[in-house]
């Protein structure tokens, strides 16, 4: 590894974290091609005294990590590149939010809240209310579980934080994103809907796939809740659609979670329940568990379906389901 390779290197990882966020499927090819050199690459940096620059560099892997299943190679080596106490106050807030992101989706809540917490009094120190904001937001991610009023303070303070921002803002934005999920687990789906279909309008005015992505199926599941079931299917399957062009299982684990509680709602119980046995098992592939509101919307739909089925009927829909490739399961789900 040389000072040359390292920065080629770089610039190929942020290149693809600009490309997944645009749903881009070939956005991890190059990063797959370049994967052993990638990690040489970090290493290589602490080594010679570069932290900032390897920082720099995980930050850029966090979506190829989380897309690709290797949601442990980046936990273990942030664990250990945040233990050498190296890098400057600004390049350590940022690893220690993207380190209590990634472990954040493998259900640590606990590991995820102490690095969102120490992550906040860097950021606060260095002045960086963009910073402020996303790790604000990582900790109401974590608040969601057990206190969800805490979790809409915590996001209302993060939009105080970047008060003037642009909706655009990384921390602004990913708080609004978080605050209509904190909004409709609280029940108030009215204010829930509104900040989604503001969200939801951006993204597709600005080209944003990620926005439309992730705002269609949580707005999907505040129409369901709604009652409009016609609008919540469209809205899932617009999802689906977006998330299965790149094939990452874990997303597409989560749209078809929506899609699923839909089609209970509407009364097609063994095919609701064979698409929550692919979802499940899409998600355990990927070495996830479900963040907050989709355990909650997952755990409603097994309930929806099985008191609908006959146990040897509900069990041949789940097993069927989770027996189905990702290709299989996203082409029965757009087949209905």
């Amino acid at each position: 590894m040389d000072a040359v390779t390292a920065a080629a290197l770089l610039e190929v990882a942020e290149d693809a974290r600009a490309r997944a966020r645009q749903q881009d499927p070939a956005a991890n090819g190059p990063v797959e091609d370049r994967y052993p050199a990638m990690l040489e690459a970090l290493d290589w940096h602490l080594a010679v005294g570069q932290p900032e620059a390897a920082f720099r560099l995980a930050s850029a892997l966090v979506p190829f990590w989380i897309s690709t299943s290797r949601i442990d190679d980046g936990d273990a080596w942030f664990e250990r590149a945040l233990g050498t106490g190296a890098g400057d106050e600004a390049a350590r807030a940022r690893a220690l939010y993207d380190h209590g992101y990634v472990v954040f989706w493998t259900g640590r809540y606990e590991l995820a809240n102490q690095r969102f917490t120490t992550a906040l009094a860097l950021a606060e120190a260095v002045g960086d209310r963009s910073l402020q904001a996303l790790v604000l937001a990582g900790s109401a991610r974590v608040a969601l579980t057990t206190d969800v009023d805490h979790a809409v303070r915590l996001l209302r303070q993060a939009l105080a934080v970047t008060d003037g921002r642009p909706d655009s803002d990384p921390g602004r934005s990913s708080s609004l994103h978080v605050l209509g999920v904190a909004l409709q687990m609280s029940g108030d789906l009215e204010a829930a809907r509104e900040v989604m279909s503001a969200r939801l309008s951006m993204g597709r005015s600005t080209g944003d796939e990620f926005v439309v992505w992730s705002e269609s199926a949580n707005l999907s599941m505040v129409e369901r809740r709604l009652g409009n079931l016609e609008r919540a299917e469209e809205l899932a399957l617009q999802s689906l659609r977006i998330s299965a062009a790149r094939g990452a299982e874990m997303p597409i684990a989560w749209t078809l979670n929506s899609l699923a509680a839909v089609t209970a709602a509407a009364g097609d119980h063994e095919r609701a329940a064979t698409l929550l046995g692919a979802a499940a098992a899409m998600l355990g592939r990927a070495g996830g568990e479900w963040p907050p509101d989709e355990r909650e919307q997952h755990e409603e739909s097994l309930a929806a379906v099985a008191a609908a089925l006959p146990p040897d009927v509900l069990d041949a829909a789940l097993a069927r389901g989770a027996g189905l490739s990702v290709t299989d399961g996203v082409a029965y789900a757009l087949r209905g």
